[in-house]
């Protein structure tokens, strides 16, 4: 069985210049990914796909195999899922490479390592004996009924009707609600293509604490602190 890792790594990012090679601790952020990647027991073939020729020789020195992407692909705007399909396309028109699995590791997720993605596999490989078709990781914030959402500019939508405001008890469904930490995608690769996306018609979610994904640099310090914390 042939699982393939993409780690989608850009040269440009918005709240962290050159994100993908700040140092985080010894290391450059991009390389946490990379080495759980070639750790795990089930992924065979870990690349980083990037269009910036510094992340790329960085990349190769820890092991990962490189997929040159596209200025077009690299883009503030450029979703996901289309770097993906590149890297996949590009395996196979050069090597003649088709995995059974793919899986995401986005690289700002330093936190998630080898024995993550073992546990996250795992669970998956489980749950597809149920029928589901991809696995994703998320973490729990509770059940409720009374659910809000706060858009970015402050205003407040209800999620349910709190004009007639039900009792929780008189209540039918109660939800689990969780949230995608951004650490673990996976699926088949012809998944990929039938839905262009990374998750698929019926997922199944692994859920765990939560996982810090690096956006700011605040973030920056909670990952050190805890990776010391686990050194």
């Amino acid at each position: 069985m042939e699982i393939l890792a993409v780690i989608p790594a850009r040269g440009g990012s918005k709240g962290i210049k050159r994100k993908n090679l700040r140092p985080i601790l010894d290391k450059p952020l991009v390389a946490y990914s990379i080495e759980a990647g070639l750790n795990s027991k089930y992924i065979t073939k870990t690349v980083v796909s990037s269009e910036d020729d510094e992340i790329c020789e960085v990349s190769k020195n820890y092991g990962a195999q490189i997929v040159k992407r596209p200025n077009e692909l690299a883009q503030d705007e450029t979703k996901t899922i289309p770097v993906v399909i590149h890297a996949l396309k590009y395996l196979e028109e050069n090597e003649g490479y088709k995995p059974d699995y793919v899986v995401l590791l986005q690289p700002t997720c330093p936190l998630r390592d080898s024995k993550y993605i073992d546990d996250a596999f795992d669970f998956y490989f489980e749950k597809e004996k149920e029928g589901y078709d991809s696995c994703f990781s998320a973490f729990d914030i509770g059940t409720t009924h009374a659910k809000w959402k706060i858009l970015h500019n402050g205003q407040a939508q209800g999620l349910y009707d709190y004009r007639v405001r039900p009792r929780r008890q008189d209540t039918a469904e109660h939800y689990k609600m969780v949230c995608e930490n951004g650490a673990f995608y996976a699926l088949k690769r012809d998944t990929i293509f039938e839905v262009n996306d990374f998750i698929g018609y019926n997922p199944a979610i692994y859920i765990t604490p939560r996982v810090i994904d690096i956006d700011t640099p605040e973030d920056i310090l909670c990952i050190e602190n805890q990776l010391k914390a686990k050194s």
